[in-house]
């Protein structure tokens, strides 16, 4: 394989993002009335972008189209202030991001945490980092894991998906490269296990940062 691109995810994979994601959403909910969610449930609530994990997080009976909208406009504003509170990038990532531009291989951001909080994060984390493309979830553009935000990455990056690593920490990830027909590269330091990612039987693993350098 000749990977000229490589895709990663964001949350979970570039940046352990849970603290301030659970800190938002709990916020939201005492706003709401409802009770908190603890960081481990609201780890497994995340990989679906800001509508699903809200939905989650309200209890059971409360999982309304109106309850979640009013949840999202309180979660996103406090969010927007707080994201990057206690988030950090998980160790190695920066060199390895700096490794893969060193070799002339091009990178790319497909997340589904919405616009304006992935490309905040992205710039804020990784300054010096040329990205060739930095997609979150978009209005009118299904997320992850329809394939639609890798093929939006190819066209913007002009390569064939013959030539690309995706590499990802869950299930929704290892569901995006398989919708988009894209090599996957497994993360073991995410918001998934081992366990729960093994069905996906993904070409290559990574246990450290590392050993993306390994799956190319």
């Amino acid at each position: 394989m000749n990977t000229q691109l490589v895709i990663f995810d964001l949350d979970g994979t570039l940046l352990n993002t849970i603290a301030d994601l659970a800190a938002s959403a709990n916020y939201a909910l005492e706003k709401l009335g409802y009770p908190r969610r603890s960081e481990t449930q609201c780890r497994a609530f995340v990989g679906n972008g800001v509508t699903k994990l809200l939905e989650r997080a309200l209890p059971e009976g409360a999982k309304t189209p109106e309850n979640v909208a009013r949840m999202r406009a309180v979660f996103q504003a406090h969010y927007d202030a707080h994201n990057a509170d206690a988030t950090f990038a998980y160790p190695g990532m920066a060199d390895v991001l700096a490794t893969l531009a060193q070799k002339g291989i091009k990178l790319a951001v497909a997340s589904n945490k919405y616009q304006s909080a992935t490309e905040k994060l992205v710039r804020l984390y990784f300054p010096q980092v040329e990205f060739c493309a930095v997609l979150g979830a978009r209005e009118n553009v299904p997320v992850k894991p329809d394939p639609q935000i890798v093929r939006d990455i190819l066209q913007a990056a002009g390569v064939a998906k013959e030539n690309v690593l995706y590499v990802g920490d869950s299930d929704v990830d290892m569901q995006t490269a398989q919708n988009a027909q894209v090599k996957a590269c497994a993360v073991t330091w995410g918001f998934r296990t081992r366990e729960q990612l093994l069905p996906y039987a993904p070409a290559a693993w990574a246990d450290k940062a590392t050993d993306i350098l390994n799956a190319l």
